[in-house]
This record gives structure tokens, C-alpha cells and sequence, in this order.
């Protein structure tokens, strides 16, 4: 039979494997697929050999010590057993190497889908990953270079976020037949996407579907998903949203709405006493609707990470945040050689959005870059323009169709 096997350890790189076992189902339907992933992922069609916790970030692999090593073994075991084709790693490189390593020992094809950040820190993992791995398909384009100097056959595919965005626009059926002309319902991916030029009306159709007043302003906050983040990040918008309120500036005409679109895998039991305080400031909780409410907002206060990208692909003005331990913060500049944090910035090669950091997050700041979106008109439009640049490097491309095209070269089932 058959057989090929995605690894992923963290709810985005789950995210990625669901979107591409799905595209792999639909070209390959008798194609056998086992792996280590969540919900999303068993939905579409793998066999899940090891199940991922809610979040694995770097605190969070020391307490799962023991699940990841049970896992492991699995994982090797289901590798001898049933032989795959084509083993796909998704980022997640701790454990992955670790999974490369036994692989390669037992000749079977890797594929490294999703790379590390090995362009901000740990650069010596260049060389570890060439040895190991056959093919890589990077998500950033500027990564593709990296790999091939260090002599690694590399594609990069596009982003799987842009997939994650058209399906949920494709789903929104009367609103794409407003935004394509009558010759053009043939929604093809990234096509949507691409035609977007009426924000105003994107937002006021996002709004209703969500339950927000489609004419009052939305501002989204986006604390990230990892414990650590909520921890330090929670505290923060709280104390934003008291403080945007109650602005007399920002208030005078406008009443604005405030979104927090949790990701699937926070527990909201846990956060309680946070949530509990946004909704008592008028914060609407939406789970697992991060799309939903980007495509909805005026603009957006982000935790630096993945959803950075995608409020630049939905041209959402933005303030971009990120607080970390002191001792993790030294340890952090100590390591880590990028000039910013956030992937708009690093795709802009320039400060297309604020970040603040550490001791510069704070309510005061934020509410002082929000007043600058709001009424700072050239500041906001210079913003979105480089959105639609950095926008235009992915525009053509669709990650999961390509990477299926490269497993099913690897695995020799075109010949």
C-alpha cells in the first residue's frame, strides 16, 4: 500500500498537515496516511499514530517530556512497520530532527515541509537538516536560498495561511459572486484573494456574519495561543481596552467594537478570570474565527506571530506586541540575529508595522500607535500599500497542491 507520513507537533504546523492531506486525498484517494497531529488533521483522512497536546512551546516540551518520547517511539515504530514512501516533517524541529535521523538510517524519503527559523537564530541547524533531510518546501521565500547554498534541493511553495484565508472566503458564496464579475466565477486559489479592492465592503459583510454592528469600527486583539503569551499578554489588552474606551479622542464619534478570536486550543477554563474581564468591557469571544475576524476589523493589536501575516494579507492595520520573561528576553537578543520580529516587517525588509516589546508594550504605547492608524491617514495608507507588496510574493501560489506534486515526485507515483 501506499503510505505516507506527516509529523507535526504545534496547532500551526497541525493546521498545514490538515491542508495538505486534504489536497492529497483529493488527488490520491487510495493513498494510506499516518502521522502524529490533533482533530483538524484526523478530519482530513490521517491516521494519527500519536495525537499532539494543546500547544507545544519550548516550556511546554520540558512538562510533555514523557508524551513526546512515547510518541517518538511510536513514530519509529510505524516507520519500520509500514515502510512510508515519503515521511513530510512539519517545522516542529526538536522533535523532527529527531524523527529524520531514524528515518534517513532506514532509507526512507524525507521531505521537510514548514522550515525552522534558522534565519533568526540556531543557523548551525542549516548543516544538521541538509545532512538529514532529501527535499525541503519553505513557506518564505527568502528561505529558499538559505537551503540551497547549504546544498538542499528546496522549493519555496507559498504560504498555507493564503488557503486558509480563501476557504474562508470561498464559503461566503454571495459575497465572492459581488467581488468577481460575472465572467469570472471560476474561483481559482489566491484568485479571491488577489481581487480584494473593496475593504469597506469585506468588512461590512465579515461583521454581520460574526454578530458585530457592520457600522461600528472593530478593533481585534490577538494575544497568541502559547501559555506564556496569554500569561503576559492578557494582562495587557485588558488594560488597553479600559483605556481605549475611555479616550475622549478616539470616542468623540466613533464607538468602537473589540473582538478577541481565541485559537482552538487555548482553554478557556484556565483564562476565565481574563476572559471574564474583556467581556465585562464589551469583548466578544469568538473561537477558532481568526480569519473570520481579521476579514472583520479595522485594525488589529497582535501578538508577533503567524497572524501578523495573514491581518497583511487581509490589510488590517495593525500594532504588533510581544512580551517575554526578563531572563528569556536577554537570552533571546543574546541568540537571535534579525533586526524585527514580526513577518510583515521581515518580508517589508523595512518597519512597515510597530512592534512593541517588553517594557514598550504597554497601554499607552499601543493606544498612542492605534490613534496614529486612526488618524493618520498617509501613515495608515503607506501601511497597507506594503502590505499588497509583501502580499504580492505569495500571490500564484498554493503550498499544499505544490507539496503533494513534490511528495508524489519523491515517491515516484507520477512515473
Amino acid at each position: 500500500m501506499k503510505t505516507i507520513m506527516i509529523v507535526t507537533g504545534e496547532s500551526s504546523g497541525e493546521l498545514y498537515g490538515s491542508l495538505l492531506a486534504k489536497v492529497i486525498k483529493q488527488r490520491y484517494p487510495e493513498i494510506h496516511i499516518v502521522g502524529m497531529g490533533g482533530e483538524r488533521m484526523k478530519s482530513a483522512g490521517v491516521e494519527l499514530i500519536s495525537g499532539i497536546s494543546s500547544a507545544f512551546g519550548i516550556s511546554e516540551v520540558f512538562s510533555a517530556l514523557r508524551e513526546l518520547n512515547s510518541a517518538l517511539k511510536k513514530l519509529k515504530k510505524a516507520i519500520v512497520e509500514l515502510i512510508p514512501d515519503v515521511i513530510v516533517l512539519i517545522d516542529f524541529p526538536d522533535f523532527n530532527l529527531k524523527i529524520a535521523d531514524f528515518a534517513k538510517s532506514h532509507n526512507t524519503k524525507i521531505l521537510y515541509y514548514v522550515s525552522p527559523q534558522v534565519w533568526a537564530w540556531r543557523k548551525n541547524r542549516v548543516k544538521k537538516i541538509a545532512r538529514l533531510v532529501d527535499r525541503m518546501a519553505v513557506i518564505l521565500p527568502f528561505e529558499e536560498e538559505i537551503y540551497r547554498r547549504a546544498g538542499v534541493r528546496c522549493e519555496f511553495v507559498g504560504h498555507p495561511i493564503i488557503e486558509e484565508i480563501e476557504e474562508v472566503l470561498n464559503l461566503k458564496d454571495m459575497f465572492c459572486d459581488r467581488l468577481l464579475s460575472l465572467n469570472e466565477k471560476n474561483i481559482t486559489p489566491n484568485s479571491i484573494l488577489k481581487r480584494i479592492t473593496n475593504m469597506t465592503e469585506l468588512r461590512t459583510y465579515f461583521k454581520a456574519s460574526l454578530g458585530f454592528d457592520p457600522n461600528r469600527p472593530l478593533l481585534s486583539l490577538l494575544p497568541g495561543s502559547r501559555p506564556n503569551e496569554l500569561k503576559r499578554h492578557f494582562p495587557l489588552i485588558i488594560e488597553v481596552v479600559k483605556n481605549f474606551k475611555n479616550d475622549p479622542e478616539i470616542n468623540s464619534d466613533k464607538d468602537y467594537q473589540f473582538c478577541i478570536p481565541l485559537a482552538l486550543n487555548i482553554n478557556e477554563i484556565k483564562y476565565r478570570e481574563y476572559l471574564e474581564k474583556l467581556i465585562q468591557e464589551g469583548a466578544i469571544i469568538k473561537k477558532g474565527e481568526a480569519i473570520h475576524a481579521l476579514a472583520a476589523s479595522d485594525m488589529a493589536i497582535i501578538a508577533s506571530g503567524t497572524a501578523t501575516l495573514q491581518a497583511a494579507f487581509l490589510e488590517v492595520p495593525m500594532v504588533v506586541i510581544y512580551k517575554l520573561s526578563s531572563l528569556s528576553y536577554i537570552i533571546g537578543k543574546m541568540l537571535v540575529d534579525i533586526k524585527y520580529i514580526s513577518l510583515v516587517n521581515i518580508l517589508s525588509e523595512e518597519k512597515t508595522v510597530s512592534e512593541l516589546l517588553q517594557k514598550k508594550a504597554n497601554a499607552d504605547n499601543i493606544i498612542k500607535e492605534l490613534k496614529r492608524i486612526i488618524f493618520d491617514a498617509v501613515y495608515r495608507e503607506q501601511m497597507i500599500n506594503q502590505f499588497r507588496k509583501v502580499k504580492e510574493l505569495f500571490i500564484g501560489l498554493n503550498a499544499s497542491k505544490r507539496v503533494s506534486e513534490i511528495i508524489a515526485e519523491m515517491a515516484g507515483w507520477e512515473q
